[in-house]
């Protein structure tokens, strides 16, 4: 498996610089994400100047994702055919830079963004649009030869393993993968108390479809109601071995992301994923 990084470089990907790059593989970091919300804008030019920089620094070129990609389900149609072209936009550039996945964000019918609770997410209606929204833009992804990773969110229309596993199911294409990220999934005290259950779950549904990770933590914040904070790696409640065993075993070439720290904190993250790592046999490349 590899350590990679969600935003590691904060900008677009056509603004890292060698020194950027240098820096993360320094930490050890193997692959970076390209993030952009111009892919239309993108040159040739550019692409492989991305590509070169990644290849000076030995790191490999990490899932494609936008900021504009979360109108998949929106209620406005002109919003949804907005977002479903951006996305096969995306597909084209993924071909182009030769990057593993196409991140495929599911989108919410709350304006406020992408990863709002809204009690309409959880109807059929809502994910009969993200199926017709997801079928569209993998019609361009198998075109482009490029693979799809689409990730789920307790407050998100695919807010549990059964559901993303529906969605997977009748969306019905090659092109469509899935992005591991229990944290994403936890929603009551049940799953936080045994997450190795929930991963488990996650898994033995999704593991035949999965072409991506990311890796992070959470804790249960001591309050009345249930809230649930994202901390960083180790010092939270998710059972990391019991995951980074799993992806190992269905994958053992899998992008394994790093994501939400800021720059700063990275090389912590990566220290701690490898301490897990001696102790429960998981190997990195």
């Amino acid at each position: 498996m590899l350590i990679g990084a969600v935003d590691y470089h904060k900008g677009d990907f056509r603004t890292l610089t060698d020194t950027r790059a240098a820096a993360a593989a320094a930490l050890g970091l193997r692959a970076l994400n390209a993030r952009t919300d111009e892919p239309d804008g993108v040159t040739a030019a550019e692409a492989d100047h991305f590509k070169e920089i990644l290849s000076r620094q030995g790191l490999a070129v990490g899932q494609v994702a936008g900021s504009r990609a979360g109108g998949l389900v929106s209620g406005d149609d002109a919003q949804r055919v907005h977002t479903v072209r951006f996305m096969q936009q995306m597909c084209r550039l993924t071909r182009r830079l030769g990057a593993p996945t196409t991140y495929l964000r599911p989108g919410s019918m709350n304006s406020l963004g992408p990863w709002m609770p809204h009690p309409l997410n959880r109807s059929q209606e809502v994910l009969d649009l993200l199926v017709d929204s997801a079928r569209q833009v993998c019609v361009v992804a198998e075109g482009e030869g490029v693979q799809l990773a689409v990730e789920g969110g307790v407050v998100s229309p695919l807010y549990s393993p059964e559901r993303i596993e529906a969605f997977i199911m009748a969306v019905d294409s090659p092109a469509l993968g899935f992005n591991q990220d229990p944290v994403n999934l936890i929603g009551s005290l049940e799953q936080a108390y045994d997450t190795e259950a929930l991963i488990d779950d996650s898994f033995d549904r999704l593991g035949r479809w999965t072409v991506s990770a990311h890796v992070k933590d959470f804790t249960l914040v001591e309050t009345l109601l249930p809230h649930f904070e994202e901390v960083e790696i180790g010092v939270g409640m998710l059972d990391q071995a019991a995951y980074l065993l799993r992806l190992q075993a269905i994958r053992p070439g899998i992008h394994a992301y790093i994501e939400h720290l800021p720059t700063k904190r990275f090389g912590a993250a990566v220290a701690a994923l490898k301490v897990i790592s001696r102790s429960a046999g998981i190997e990195w490349a």
